[in-house]
């Protein structure tokens, strides 16, 4: 799983019991059931603002897995996430998520007013503005709106190591902003400045890593960060071992095994990379739990992205076809994606015309995404191939 624009990571607190089972399942990319969960511990505990949050953050989450969010290209260089194409959940989704969080925000205001030291309310207002700044900025494209409430949630989880500086889950979202703030082109960092931090990428990752060592109730958010950072940073060996713990705890989660094989491609191993791919389609074919609603094509995407990095450019070719044949019933981004790689691969074969096509083809299919502003270069200047494997 990977980043949306501010907080790619899901704010969570994980506990023993329902919260435990909703936050087992929400990991494990079954968003429907952990909704479930929290909604039932929401009429359960009415005055707990943490299931309200829990319920906001499934309700995004799931949105961005069908829309193809969560996948790694969208953190790894050229800030591609501030260049996505807006959301578009349905009025019933933002309802339910605007009532979720505008509920948390009362219940902590109620609880602060009575004890402004309470720190467990500090957090859990922190969350709520974290994820409201996540949703301002992916569904509404508000980008101030979600720099302002991406700062008040820094400033609470910031008074709660003021007041206690063993609270180290609060530190993880100060790591995350001060990461991404420092990793943002200089015009959005202006805005930054504005509201009162500038970022610094090295030690926000030096704190998401000692929030990671420190094993508390946040960990697995951590790793999944941590995960995405080292990618992004150009260091996937460090990656590698979070993922292989990570599908551990969490084997239903698909997309873990997707990021292990880019890993892998990215450090050069061809045969674990296909390898990873390769499990996730035995798992698929053996009917194993989470992998049911998995579409081949999305697996054969992935196979056809390492063969097009690796040079196997006939596979590639095949497979990408096969996908992009059917690319209306994928979602959004392997959709568009999937089209351009199409282009790519004719490009280096030669077959001008026909690359042409698939880039048009992209544009068409989702015409205000960055996908689609790449095939509009590729129309004027035909791909030629960077010198990396990987992504």
């Amino acid at each position: 799983m990977a980043l949306p624009a501010l907080l790619l990571f899901s704010l969570s607190a994980a506990e023993n019991g329902e919260v435990a089972r909703g936050f087992d399942h929400f990991y494990n990319l079954e968003f429907d059931e952990a909704l479930a969960v929290f909604r039932g511990l929401v009429k359960a505990y009415p005055e707990s603002a943490d299931h309200r949050n829990h319920v906001a953050q499934t309700i995004l989450y799931r949105h961005m897995l069908k829309t193809g969010a969560l996948e790694t290209e969208l953190v790894t260089g050229g800030n591609a996430f501030l260049r996505r194409d807006k959301m578009n959940p349905s009025p019933e989704e933002q309802k339910s998520f605007d009532e979720a969080i505008n509920a948390a925000l009362n219940l902590t205001g109620i609880q602060l007013s009575r004890n402004p030291y309470d720190k467990e309310a500090l957090y859990a207002q922190g969350i709520a503005y974290g994820l409201r700044s996540n949703y301002n900025f992916l569904v509404r494209r508000a980008w101030i709106e979600s720099l302002r409430d991406a700062s008040q949630c820094r400033k609470l989880h910031f008074r709660i190591t003021e007041l206690d500086p063993k609270f180290t889950e609060a530190r993880l979202t100060q790591g995350v902003y001060d990461y991404v703030v420092g990793s943002l082109p200089w015009t959005y960092r202006m805005l930054g400045f504005v509201a009162g931090f500038r970022g610094d990428k090295a030690r926000g990752i030096r704190t998401v890593e000692e929030v990671y060592r420190h094993n508390g109730r946040n960990q697995a958010d951590a790793g999944v960060l941590l995960a995405t950072v080292y990618r992004r940073e150009r260091q996937p060996a460090k990656a590698v071992p979070l993922l292989e713990a990570l599908l551990r705890k969490y084997p239903r989660n698909y997309l873990l095994w997707f990021e292990l094989a880019q890993m892998h491609s990215d450090l050069g191993d061809k045969a674990k990379a296909l390898a990873a791919v390769e499990e996730v389609e035995r798992r698929k074919r053996a009917g194993t739990p989470g992998y049911a609603n998995l579409r081949e094509e999305k697996i054969l995407y992935y196979r056809a992205t390492i063969q097009f990095w690796y040079g196997d450019l006939d596979e590639a070719l095949a497979n990408f076809r096969k996908v992009a044949a059917r690319a209306d019933q994928l979602d959004p981004n392997t959709g568009v994606s999937a089209w351009m790689r199409l282009g790519q691969t004719y490009d280096l074969k030669g077959s001008r015309e026909r690359a042409i096509e698939a880039y048009r083809r992209a544009i068409e299919y989702a015409p205000g995404s960055y996908r689609a502003e790449e095939s509009r270069r590729y129309l004027r200047e035909p791909y030629r191939r960077r010198m990396e494997a990987g992504r």
